[in-house]
């Protein structure tokens, strides 16, 4: 078991030891070294391995995912599904079950997942490519595809898309299983591409990225420097196309790809936001193994741009229905957000990474944002039904076409519902992370963390009932006397910032201060980069309690944002609430929120699962000559919105007296 984490934190950001001498300077503490005892999470997490990840494999089978591959082997046939990319399906929910294993041994699961590998393995080809749009009839291959290999790369062939996320799978399988026969799979096809790209060799800008981030993670398993090389390259081959740098049309400018310029000169978040995420991932990455400052730069620009000009209030990205695409700075409207679940994975990945440079505790305050708010919406309670977007508003039972107003069991295009499969089980790797004799609690999720603390061991006990309550304990239990500090991160949210920009803003002040006690005793502290740094020499039995004030907080927009004018959001801890026509008689979209309005938090063990509701005064417009009326306005977690069927809902509330649209 020793050695099975020692390689997840390897494969997790961690160094190869003796392949490389620059990495990460902070480090995470793997997810198979923290064991959950979470009210919040434990039982999303047990969800996904008990129905999500078999669903998604019935699904994969039942839509002809799996007989691509099979028709693959056989060279006969016609693909059968949609999209170049279905393949991927199949690897992330791999990918998702082997983290899985990782920590819930199923010799069921297992066996079946070894089965799939096989299919998988029979389809690819002598040299390693492994296509199923092409492979099963090279002469009539997908429209997408090209006539022949790579062609079509830079566009929407998928066909290193689809290599990234099985270099991603094939490296949870081997590092959570120990066998290699994925592993095998996916290195044939990476010594393919290092044949194939390069220097000398073929060129391309991948069109949709994430092989950059699936070569450092072969390059963390083997060591073997072509892989990097080969991420940075990818990396590098942007801003070199010729596309008409005239157009304002973001498909033949190259922005739609990330493509319109050298990375190292981009500015702004653009484009397709999934890609965009898994770019600026992999940037971060090989940033971080090579020292380019260069890299870092630019994704410090891109982050400011983002996070300060094109993220919604619940932390969602991409705006733009057409090409699920980042709009332009302040394009921002909630009546057609598109808010892809997958970009909200992907901003998760980035912002980690962004920790992991520079150590400051606002980009795990955007994590910990888009992770309660606009990732975890993307998945519905009972675990198999999903959205693809995640609305800021649904009026009289309408949205833009090009969003959902119910949730579905899948999609033609179900990238969504496999990220969530593999992200999830992961998420206990995102708590705490190290460097040196620094120890980071970055999420306040109940269960056990076993550390290593300059070779001691030291177990951390985290005991709490967030995000519902801001009262936190830690139990810090060295093996032996040890002196070292421990960060405990202080939310942004509770220190009246409700984003790392002044994109959105707290109208409210906390009525209370945080409080941070060392055995009972009031402990003096000071705050470095958002954290509460805790300098001690620890012995069992010493345990931090931590009081977060949780008032209900109202959100106003900057004036900017044109569609937030004149309107309120509401925030809670890091819950991000709206409302939705189940609690307010059947309608929303005609409600005002007086300035005066108070909100207090009820706790409803019946509904949703168990949520902390908001309960207010709030205005009732009846139209014309109908007048208004007080009513209680209900307000429920973003995230749970649209589990009891679908109706209206809203984020942002107009101030009584305003005009409303669509009244």
């Amino acid at each position: 078991m020793k050695k099975l984490m020692i390689a997840f934190l390897v494969y997790l950001y961690g160094g190869m030891v003796s392949a490389q001498v620059k990495d990460y300077p902070i480090q995470p503490v793997t997810f198979t070294q923290v064991k959950l005892n979470d009210h919040f999470w434990s039982p999303r997490i047990e969800t996904n391995r008990t129905v999500t990840i078999p669903a998604s494999f019935a699904r994969c089978e039942n839509t002809g995912r799996v007989k691509n591959f099979e028709m693959a082997a056989q060279q006969k046939g016609k693909f059968c599904t949609k999209f170049p990319f279905d393949d991927t399906d199949i690897y992330k929910t791999i990918e998702g079950a082997s983290y899985s294993l990782a920590v819930h041994p199923d010799p069921q699961l297992d066996a079946y997942v070894d089965s799939l590998i096989k299919v998988v393995g029979k389809a690819q080809e002598p040299d390693g490519y492994l296509y199923t749009a092409r492979t099963i009839d090279p002469l009539h291959p997908h429209l997408w595809s090209g006539p022949e290999r790579w062609v079509k790369e830079n566009e929407l062939s998928h066909e290193l898309y689809n290599s990234g996320h099985m270099f991603e799978a094939a490296s949870a399988h081997f590092l959570a299983t120990s066998k290699r026969n994925f592993l095998d799979i996916a290195l044939k096809n990476a010594d393919l591409l290092v044949k194939t790209f390069g220097p000398g060799k073929r060129h391309v800008a991948p069109g949709h990225e994430i092989v950059e981030m699936g070569l450092v993670r072969l390059y963390r398993i083997t060591g073997k420097n072509e892989y990097l090389d080969l991420a940075k390259f990818f990396i590098d081959e942007r801003g070199k196309r010729a596309y008409d740098k005239t157009s304002t049309d973001e498909w033949k400018n190259g922005a739609y790809w990330q493509d319109d310029e050298p990375v190292v000169d981009q500015h702004e978040a653009e484009g397709h936001a999934v890609r965009a995420m898994y770019l600026y991932s992999g940037i971060a990455d090989v940033a971080a193994l090579t020292g380019d400052k260069r890299y870092i730069e630019t994704i410090d620009r891109i982050w400011n741009n983002m996070v300060g000009k094109k993220i919604y209030v619940q932390g969602g990205i991409g705006a733009v229905p057409s090409g699920e695409r980042f709009g332009a700075d302040y394009e921002l409207p909630n009546a057609t957000a598109y808010n892809e679940t997958c970009a909200a994975i992907g901003d998760v990945y980035w912002n980690q990474r962004m920790f992991l440079l520079h150590g400051d505790s606002k980009y795990i305050d955007l994590l910990e944002k888009v992770l309660y708010n606009g990732l975890i919406s993307g998945i519905g309670l009972d675990g198999k039904s999903f959205f693809y977007t995640n609305a800021m508003q649904v009026v009289n039972g309408f949205t833009h076409p090009a969003l959902e107003v119910g949730r579905s069991g899948w999609f033609e295009c179900s990238c969504c519902p496999t990220n969530m499969v593999r992200f999830l089980p992961s998420l206990p790797g995102y708590i705490y992370a190290q460097k040196s004799d620094n120890v980071y609690v970055n999420l306040f999720i109940a269960g056990t963390a076993d550390l290593k603390v300059n070779e001691k061991k030291v177990k951390i006990i985290q005991v709490n009932n967030y995000p519902w309550n801001g009262n936190l304990m830690f139990k810090v239990e060295p093996e032996s006397p040890h002196k070292f500090n421990l960060l405990i991160r202080v939310p942004g949210w509770s220190r009246s910032k409700a984003i790392p920009s002044d994109l959105y803003s707290f109208e409210n002040e906390s009525s209370s201060k945080i409080e941070i006690r060392l055995n009972g005793h009031p402990l003096k502290y000071h705050i470095e980069n958002g954290y509460a740094v805790i300098n001690n020499e620890w012995k069992k039995g010493d345990q931090v309690q931590v009081n977060l004030p949780m008032d209900v907080k109202k959100i106003t927009a900057n004036k900017t944002l044109v569609d937030d004018r004149n309107k309120i959001a509401l925030q809670r801890g890091p819950i991000v609430y709206s409302a939705e026509w189940k609690d307010n008689n059947g309608k929303v979209s005609n409600l005002m929120i007086p300035d005066k309005a108070i909100f207090k938090p009820q706790y409803e063990k019946d509904i949703l699962n168990g949520v902390t509701v908001l309960k207010g005064e709030a205005i009732r417009r009846g139209g014309l000559r109908k007048g208004t009326k007080k009513v209680v306005l209900t307000a429920i977690p973003y995230y749970s919105w649209a589990n009891r069927g679908p109706g209206e809902m809203t984020v942002w509330f107009p101030r009584a007296g305003t005009s409303h649209d669509g009244l």
